[in-house]
C-alpha cells in the first residue's frame, strides 16, 4: 500500500490529507499529521474525497449536442476540434470578445494560468472566475490599501490573538478547521458581528446583532470613538501609514448616537466593542462573505483594515485585518489566472511588466492580453445583450450560483456555443451544455494550490487515470492545440512546465515564489509566499508587514474611506423584509455538485429549499415549523421554501442556505462598484403562506 500526500480542494484552508492507495483504489483518507494548516484534523468533506472515485458513472469521453437535441459521444480530438472551430467561427463572425470563459477557485494554479494563456493571450477575449462571487472585494481592498493583494497573516495568528473579532464570518459551518484552531486558543475573547445569531455567534463571548448592511457605519463610528478616546497607536500611524489626518476628520460625523440609530445596536454595545479593541494586546479582525458580498463591500473591508492600522494591530503575532477566503485556490486565481492582473501581479498597461512576462513566456509583447478581463456580470449581461455568443465554463455551476440566476438561464438560451467542463454532467449548468468535457476529480490531478494565508501546497495524483480520462489541464491544452497555437504551447506541455513559468513570472514581485520547487512541495508543510530563490525557510508560518513596510510607492499603508452610500435596494412597504443568505451545514458545499456524492452528507442534509424565520414573525403570520411559503423578491422572481422557525434571525430578516437553486433565484443584480462582487446578503422580499 502506498501513501500519497495531497491537498483538499474544497475550502480555502487547503488541508493536507494522506491517501492510502492499493491496486488503484483509495483504502482510507487520513488528515496529514503535522501539516501547519490542519495538523491531523479534517472536516467531513475532506475525509470523503475518495467518494469521487466510485460515484461518477458518466462516459469519460466528450459529448456534443446535435441539431436534433440529442447528445453524441465523440473522441477527444473531435471534441477539441469542434470547440476550437466553433470559437474561431464565432470570433470571425462577431468579433474577438464574442466568446468568454468563467473559471473557478477550485482549479489548480497551472490550470488557471493555461486557461488564461489560451483565452486571454491567444484569443484576446475575456475570462472571469467565480472567485468574483466571493473574494474580489478582498482583492481590491488589499490592492488599494496595501499596494498588492497580499493578506499578511498566518493561520497561527488566530491561536495567538487575545481578542478575535469575526465580522460577517461563520467558521463553525464554513471553515470548521479554522474554528477548531479558534477553540485551541483558551485565552481569547471571541467577538462576532453579524445580523444573524449564527452558529459561531452562539459560541461567542460577545455578539453584536446589527441591522443588515450597517457594518460600515458601525466601523466608522468605532474608529471615531477610538480616536476620541486616544485609543490609537500614534507612532505606528506616523511611521507606517498615510491619510490618517483626513480619515480622522472624516469619521467625526459618525457619532455614537448616529451609529446606534442606524445599526440598531445600543450605545452601550458600541462602547463595549470599542473597549474590547482597546483592551486587547493582540487584536485580530477577520472577515469573509458577510462583508465581501455587499453593495459597498470594498469600503467595508477597508474600514476593518483602517481599525487594524490605527491601533497598530497588524504585522504582529495574533493581529491583523484578515480576509478569510472562500475556495481552495482563490489566491492562485487572484494572482496567476491572467485575468485582472498579469501572471504574478502587475498591470496590463505597465510596459516593464509586459516585457518581463513576454521574456518568461518566450513570446512577443503583442501576444499578451492588453487589458483586464470584463467582469463576470459584464459577461452575463453581454450574452443577454447578444454581444457574446460562446461561453466556456470550468468546474463551476452558474445556473445555480450566479446572482439573480434566472438571468443566467436566459443567457444559456442565447448562446451558440456553451461548453461545460466538469466532473459531473448532471449539474444545472451541464444539463444545458452544447458541449460537455468530462474532467477527472482532484484525486487524479497534479498541480499547486495557494491557500488564504498564501501557503503553496501540492496536489498530487492518488489514482491513475483510465485510458480515455483527461484532467482539466489536458483538456485546455487540447483545445489550445486545436486552435492552432502551435509553438505558443511549447513551454506549457505539462503542469510542471507551467509551474516553472509562473515561478519566473513571480520573480521580484510581492508573491515571489522562486525559492519553491516542484519536488520540494511533495510531502512537505507547504510554503507561504514570498519565498525567494536563495532564501532559507526558517519557519513554516510567516506573516507579512512585520517591518511596517507595505507595497505602495511610499511603502506605507493607506487609509481609504468614503461616505456610506444610500442603500440602492432598501426595503419598502411592498417588500418589508430582508433575505440573508449563506451556508447551511458543514457537510454541504456550494451547489452540492460534489457533496451529493457523500452518502453520510446526503443522509443528514435537507433535500428541499428551506428558510429560517423569526419566531415572532412566524407567529404573527400563523406559520408553523415546516409550513411552506412563497417568497417574492424585489428582482421580480419568487420561489417556494419550507420554514424553520428560530430566534436566531432578526424579526425582519429571513435566512436561506445557498445550496439550493431557489436561493439565488431571488438575489439581485446589484454589485459593489469597485470589486463588482454581487450583493447577495440583503435582498428586499415579502412572503405568503401556502
Amino acid at each position: 500500500m502506498k501513501k500519497v500526500q495531497s491537498t483538499c480542494n474544497y475550502c480555502a484552508l487547503d488541508c493536507n490529507l494522506d491517501f492510502h492507495v492499493e491496486d488503484n483504489r483509495i483504502i482510507k483518507v487520513v488528515p496529514t499529521k503535522g501539516y501547519p494548516v490542519n495538523d491531523g484534523f479534517s472536516c467531513i468533506k475532506g475525509l470523503s474525497l475518495d467518494k469521487q472515485q466510485t460515484t461518477v458513472t458518466r462516459s469519460p469521453l466528450p459529448k456534443i449536442k446535435r441539431k436534433d437535441g440529442n447528445y453524441e459521444y465523440v473522441s477527444w480530438d473531435e471534441g477539441f476540434k469542434y470547440v476550437a472551430d466553433k470559437i474561431l467561427e464565432l470570433q470571425d463572425k462577431y468579433g474577438k470578445e464574442s466568446v468568454a470563459g468563467i473559471s473557478t477557485g477550485q482549479l489548480t494554479m497551472e490550470e488557471f494560468a493555461l486557461f488564461g494563456h489560451v483565452m486571454r493571450n491567444f484569443l484576446k477575449t475575456n475570462v472571469d472566475g467565480n472567485t468574483r462571487l466571493c473574494m474580489s472585494t478582498a482583492v481590491v481592498a488589499h490592492k488599494q490599501s496595501y499596494g498588492f493583494d497580499a493578506p499578511g497573516y498566518t493561520l497561527k495568528d488566530i491561536e495567538l490573538s487575545d481578542t478575535i473579532i469575526l465580522i460577517g464570518s461563520n467558521p463553525v459551518v464554513a471553515h470548521p478547521i479554522l474554528w477548531e484552531r479558534i477553540l485551541k486558543n483558551k485565552n481569547k475573547k471571541l467577538v462576532v458581528i453579524d445580523p444573524r445569531r449564527s452558529e459561531t455567534a452562539q459560541n461567542a463571548d460577545y455578539w453584536y446583532g446589527l441591522k443588515e448592511k450597517t457594518d460600515l457605519t458601525l466601523l466608522y463610528a468605532v474608529a471615531n470613538l477610538l480616536i476620541e478616546k486616544d485609543y490609537i497607536d500614534k507612532e505606528y500611524i506616523e511611521k507606517n501609514t498615510e491619510g490618517f489626518e483626513e480619515f480622522k476628520v472624516f469619521v467625526k460625523d459618525y457619532t455614537l448616537e448616529r451609529a446606534a440609530k442606524i445599526t440598531e445596536l445600543s450605545e452601550e454595545q458600541i462602547l463595549e466593542l470599542v473597549e474590547l479593541i482597546h483592551q486587547g494586546e493582540r487584536v485580530s479582525l477577520w472577515w469573509t462573505m458577510g462583508v465581501n458580498q455587499g453593495y459597498e463591500a470594498v469600503r467595508t473591508a477597508q474600514a476593518i483594515i483602517n481599525i487594524a492600522l490605527m491601533t497598530g494591530n497588524i504585522g504582529r503575532e495574533g493581529t491583523g485585518a484578515n480576509s478569510i477566503t472562500g475556495q481552495c485556490n482563490a489566491m492562485g486565481s487572484r494572482t496567476y489566472s491572467n485575468t485582472a492582473v498579469m501572471y504574478g501581479g502587475g498591470d496590463f498597461d505597465n510596459p516593464d511588466r509586459r516585457k518581463r512576462i513576454a521574456e518568461v513566456l518566450g513570446v512577443e509583447d503583442s501576444v499578451l492580453a492588453t487589458k483586464p478581463t470584463a467582469t463576470y456580470n459584464k459577461i452575463i449581461e453581454g450574452i443577454n445583450a447578444g454581444e457574446i455568443k460562446g461561453l466556456w465554463i470550468l468546474c463551476t455551476n452558474p445556473r445555480h450560483s450566479w446572482t439573480n440566476n434566472e438571468t443566467f438561464a436566459r443567457a444559456i438560451e442565447k448562446l451558440e456555443l456553451f461548453v461545460v467542463q466538469d466532473i459531473y454532467d448532471d449539474t444545472e449548468s451541464a444539463e444545458h451544455a452544447t458541449v460537455f468535457f468530462p474532467a477527472v476529480s482532484g484525486i487524479k490531478k497534479e498541480g499547486t494550490y495557494i491557500n488564504m494565508e498564501r501557503r503553496i501546497s501540492a496536489m498530487r495524483p492518488c489514482l491513475e487515470k483510465s485510458e480515455d480520462e483527461k484532467n482539466d489541464y489536458e483538456i485546455i491544452y487540447g483545445v489550445g492545440k486545436a486552435l492552432g497555437m502551435g509553438p505558443l504551447l511549447d513551454k506549457w506541455k505539462t503542469p510542471r512546465d507551467c509551474f516553472e513559468l509562473m515561478k519566473e513570472c513571480s520573480r521580484g514581485m510581492p508573491c515571489d515564489m522562486t525559492g519553491v520547487t516542484w519536488e520540494g512541495l511533495e510531502n512537505s508543510n507547504g510554503v507561504q509566499w514570498p519565498f525567494r530563490e536563495g532564501e532559507v525557510l526558517e519557519s513554516d508560518e510567516r506573516r507579512l508587514y512585520e517591518d511596517g513596510k507595505f507595497f505602495t510607492p511610499s511603502k506605507k499603508a493607506k487609509f481609504i474611506f468614503e461616505e456610506v452610500r444610500e442603500n440602492p435596494l432598501p426595503t419598502t412597504k411592498e417588500f418589508p423584509y430582508v433575505l440573508n443568505t449563506g451556508r447551511g451545514t458543514v457537510g454541504q458545499w456550494h451547489t452540492q455538485s460534489r457533496t451529493k456524492e457523500v452518502q453520510f452528507i446526503e443522509d443528514v442534509s435537507i433535500k428541499k429549499a428551506y428558510i429560517y424565520m423569526n419566531t415572532k414573525l412566524a407567529k404573527e403570520n400563523k406559520i408553523k415549523e415546516n409550513d411552506s411559503i412563497r417568497v417574492y423578491s424585489i428582482n421580480g422572481e419568487n420561489a417556494i421554501f419550507f420554514v424553520k422557525v428560530t430566534d436566531n434571525v432578526r424579526y425582519d430578516e429571513l435566512y436561506a442556505p445557498i445550496h439550493y437553486i431557489e436561493c439565488n433565484k431571488l438575489t439581485p443584480s446589484l454589485y459593489d462598484p469597485y470589486s463588482k462582487e454581487p450583493s447577495y446578503k440583503a435582498t428586499p422580499i415579502y412572503f405568503e403562506k401556502i
